[in-house]
């Protein structure tokens, strides 16, 4: 990892030793890599960092402060290196993009796009979303959610591992206000099945796509990535789901 001459990176968010350390630790949001942090994504730490990065606290976050203004805020999970991030909040900017992501080359690279296209519009907690979840986000105080191409542990063994389980969809409805969505999107069928059935099991959730198969179209925010496209060159899909809280 490199670091910038005046500013330390900050360090891959600990294993949590509070008492429902247990419990916290069967749904967590992310999963450690390792990978390096470029000099360019260094510098943006020290540049955009004090900025957009927000500190983890285990109190409420007050949305209008930390983003200088009252408009619709966004929750997004695991941005990975931030492409689709940036152009959407890009595309939207007068939505507020609060974004979770603990993968520290990742968070370099989003702040170092928010630093290139101007975007004021983000700010990011490099932390779990489980716990900002529980922690941080009061019921009804989210107009959307995005969870882009999780990973979908493919081997059945390892299904148990995938983010979107009822747990999870159950505290990000709650956190929803009426009318607010949650977006999910997976390049993998049997996941896009998983997550459908997860969702419609989810009460306070009604799905919004009218096909016969319950998979929404494309929203016309989602931009297609570099990744996807690739994938849909080699004859791969891509399913949306989107749901609404009732």
């Amino acid at each position: 990892m490199i670091e910038s001459p005046t500013t330390q990176l900050p360090p891959a968010p600990p294993e949590d030793v509070s008492p429902d350390a247990s419990r916290m630790r069967t749904i967590r949001s992310f999963v450690l890599r390792t990978g390096r942090t470029t000099a360019g994504q260094a510098r943006a730490f020290a540049d955009a960092g004090p900025k957009f990065l927000l500190p983890y606290s285990a109190a409420p976050l007050d949305v209008q402060a930390a983003f200088g203004r009252v408009a619709p805020t966004i929750l997004e999970i695991g941005f990975g290196m931030g492409e689709a991030t940036a152009q959407i909040a890009a595309l939207l900017p007068e939505k507020n993009f609060l974004c979770c992501e603990v993968h520290t080359p990742g968070v370099g690279a989003l702040l170092k796009r928010i630093g290139e296209q101007g975007l004021e519009n983000i700010r990011i907690l490099q932390h779990d979303a489980v716990q900002v979840l529980d922690h941080m986000l009061a019921p009804g105080s989210l107009d959307g959610a995005h969870i882009f191409f999780p990973d979908p542990w493919h081997k059945k063994k390892h299904n148990k591992r995938r983010l979107i389980q009822a747990p999870l969809v159950s505290k990000l409805a709650a956190r929803l206000k009426t009318g607010g969505y949650l977006h999910c999107a997976t390049d993998w069928q049997p996941y896009a099945e998983q997550i459908l059935e997860v969702l419609k099991a989810e009460p306070l959730l009604k799905n919004t796509a009218d096909s016969a198969d319950g998979y929404a179209a494309k929203p016309d925010y989602r931009p297609l990535t570099k990744f996807e496209n690739r994938g849909i060159k080699l004859g791969h899909g891509v399913w949306d789901v989107v749901f609404e809280r009732v």
